[in-house]
């Protein structure tokens, strides 16, 4: 499968490139990534929650960190508290400007005492090096040496128990563990994008074709299969995950203020650490933990009466969007725009349509009734809907 030339290809594309059936490549970070490897996503999606997919998530941006100053330098850059994390946690943060709006979001992984490993949407080693300056710490990008799969869905657990050496039924949410799958050594962290039980799999990359060869002949009896961003998208919606570029832009990339978020506006408030040593925007998230966030990341579920009605009346079933949608909608409360969606979907599992949403105050509250722009036959209407607390989708089996 031919990949144009300028975009780079992941250590298991080798296996991938061979499974498309449509070549639906998208971009991702600069990587050929596969939005989806049959025509639709319908199955790809239907492993991840009630089976086991494979993800290639190779494209995430990955540094090493580390030195005597390394949990100094990654206190000061990012929200949460690194010193308090133990060797084997991972820690889910953004990181920010001097006015508290977000650049990045992204994980830690405490590998030793002064050794870790950092993830990010978009290159961030620039940055990294910057804030470091008169540190004694070393940051090493290592996103093409280290390829990463994501095995995620109910049964999961139970193909990584049949591909790898140790079983991992004792590895806690959040924690990581060394591991051997195909006699490759690699790291197992029980992690994910998709609001469901899963793992992610760090593999160096001359072992990544045969740990994705083991990992999908042990996946096999249990209906494991290959996915891609499409079903990918869906349930990290479900699962009111944001994403950078379609849920918020970055800092550094915002064409004006108004465009910039900070961590309480994306209702990321459990990942701020406001009590620990000074960090970049810290002042100005107190202060505005102080009066209130403007605005909230929230869910908006549909009125399904209120979106077939202008079908029903022009004589067409509702057009459902099955592919995740990533755009501007206009949301009202009365004659008001309140706020928009930016991301929306039909979820196949609890069966209504979905958004997630920018609501200003104070009308990001849960319950609270507005509505959402639509077209219908070249008109724009607006659907009822309500505003719900994220998750939409939290099943007792991601953390238990």
């Amino acid at each position: 499968m031919r990949i144009p030339h300028t975009l780079l290809t992941t250590p298991f594309h080798a296996r991938t490139a061979p499974l498309m059936q449509g070549s639906n490549w998208r971009r991702w970070a600069g990587y050929a990534a596969a939005s989806c490897y049959e025509f639709t996503h319908d199955r790809e999606y239907a492993a991840v929650r009630n089976a086991a997919a494979l993800f290639d998530v190779s494209p995430l941006r990955k540094y090493l960190v580390s030195g005597p100053d390394a949990t100094r330098l990654l206190d000061r850059v990012v929200t949460r508290s690194v010193p308090k994390t133990q060797p084997g946690q991972v820690i889910y943060m953004s990181w920010c400007d001097a006015r508290g709006k977000v650049i990045d979001d992204g994980t830690i992984t405490r590998l030793g005492e002064q050794s870790y490993r950092m993830t990010a949407a978009e290159p961030n080693l620039r940055w990294l090096r910057r804030n470091a300056f008169g540190m004694d710490v070393r940051i090493e990008e290592v996103s093409e040496r280290l390829g990463a799969l994501a095995l995620q869905g109910p049964l999961s657990r139970a193909v990584l128990n049949a591909a790898a050496r140790d079983p991992v039924d004792g590895l806690r949410y959040f924690r990581m563990m060394d591991n051997r799958i195909a006699d490759v050594d690699l790291q197992v962290s029980r992690t994910g994008y998709t609001g469901d039980l899963g793992y992610e799999i760090w593999v160096p990359e001359q072992g990544a074709l045969a740990v994705w060869d083991a990992i999908m002949a042990a996946g096999r009896d249990f209906g494991v299969m290959p996915a891609g961003i499409w079903a990918l998208d869906v349930a990290r919606i479900e699962a009111g995950l944001v994403m950078l570029d379609v849920d918020y832009h970055s800092a550094q990339h915002a064409m004006i203020e108004a465009q910039k978020s900070t961590p309480l506006e994306l209702s990321l408030d459990w990942s701020v650490t406001l009590d620990k040593a000074p960090f970049n925007g810290r002042r100005a998230l107190a202060a505005e933990k102080a009066r209130g966030p403007a605005w909230r990341f929230v869910g908006i579920e549909v009125d399904w009466d209120s979106l077939e009605r202008p079908y029903r009346e022009v004589d067409l079933t509702p057009a459902l969007p099955m592919v995740a949608w990533r755009a501007s909608v206009p949301v009202y409360r009365g004659s008001r725009q309140v706020g928009y969606a930016s991301s929306g979907v039909w979820s196949p599992l609890l069966k209504k349509y979905l958004a997630l949403a920018h609501i200003e105050a104070p009308h990001f509250l849960p319950d609270t009734p507005v509505e959402m722009e639509m077209t219908v036959e070249h008109r724009r209407l607006r659907a009822s809907a309500r505003v719900r607390k994220l998750p939409f989708f939290d099943p007792p089996r991601k953390k238990a």
